[in-house]
């Protein structure tokens, strides 16, 4: 029974840990803009496509960061239009808030909640989405019935989440490295992480169970392009909280050695100078149709 017990996953201490290492990261985040843009920018694009954002529409980004995707639905929806910002980082707002500045777009505005915990009133957005956040929420059908209770009847949902761990090489590597010089155990079932939402048609299943209909999904492929394997490994050194989780038992010592494997697995990806890491997305969207779910 004792081991049963050690691997129960605990959603409340999970929580805090990753409000944690977004408020240690969230410079990092803000730092690798411009990488991070080339990696996940067509998707987001496409994401905004497929949910035909358009002029004037109110818009909530769940999960934010440092907002370099707030900015893009901003332009999308307008001066008449408006984006709200979230995320359980206060410093990573910071930064959101910093972008919103420096790219002089007035109609944004940030504030700290909590994706599964919307404190915001019933039917206030025409579309809600996030981009690669929902797959780290611990409820995430608290996370999609909270969005639908916020969206406007005739609203959207949006997400960009990674498809499985064989077409995510630049992630699902590390993490298996990880895994076995930390020795941990394999994640329990509904666990959430990288690949919850990825296998075909989970996320499909999950914004149904929320009730959304005319549910439309897309794979993209949105390769992380870097200088070099040693770059990439920085960048995920630096930004990807949910790795120091993992190693967090480690001495350094072990980390140096952990993140010295990794860089040398991730070099099978550099190709004529540079280095294009495996990645694929799915990029989905949903209606809520009626007004009383």
């Amino acid at each position: 029974m004792e081991v049963a017990t050690t691997n129960k996953f605990d959603a409340v201490k999970y929580k805090q840990t990753t409000f944690e290492q977004w408020q240690s990261a969230a410079e990092a985040w803000y730092r690798w803009t411009p990488a991070i843009n080339r990696w996940l920018g067509k998707a987001t694009e496409e994401l905004f496509d497929l949910a035909n954002l358009t002029l004037g529409e109110k818009v909530l980004d769940i999960a934010a960061g440092a907002g370099e995707q707030t900015t893009f639905a901003a332009r999308k929806v307008g001066p008449t239009g408006y984006v709200l910002a979230t995320d359980i980082s206060p410093n990573i707002l910071e930064f959101a808030n910093m972008m919103a500045r420096q790219v002089d777009l007035k109609n944004i505005e940030t504030k700290v909640m909590d994706g599964e915990n919307l404190t915001l009133p019933d039917e206030t957005f025409d579309f809600v989405f996030s981009r690669v956040g929902l797959i780290y929420f611990p409820d995430q059908q608290k996370a999609l019935k909270e969005t639908w209770r916020v969206l406007k009847p005739g609203g959207r949902i949006g997400a960009i989440v990674y498809s499985t761990a064989d077409k995510n090489e630049f992630f699902s590597i590390p993490v298996s490295i990880i895994r076995k010089r930390a020795n941990l155990p394999p994640p329990v079932s509904g666990q959430p992480g990288p690949f919850s939402l990825g296998a075909p048609g989970v996320i499909q299943d999950a914004f149904e169970e929320a009730g959304f209909n005319n549910i439309k999904t897309k794979l993209i492929s949105a390769p992380v392009i870097m200088s070099s394997a040693k770059e990439c490994v920085q960048f995920e050194k630096e930004s990807f909280g949910a790795l120091h989780q993992m190693l967090s038992s480690l001495s350094e010592s072990a980390k140096n050695s952990v993140w010295n494997e990794i860089e040398e697995a991730l070099s099978a990806f550099e190709v004529g100078g540079s280095f294009v890491g495996p990645c694929e997305m799915i990029i989905a969207v949903g209606e809520k149709l009626q007004a009383n779910h």
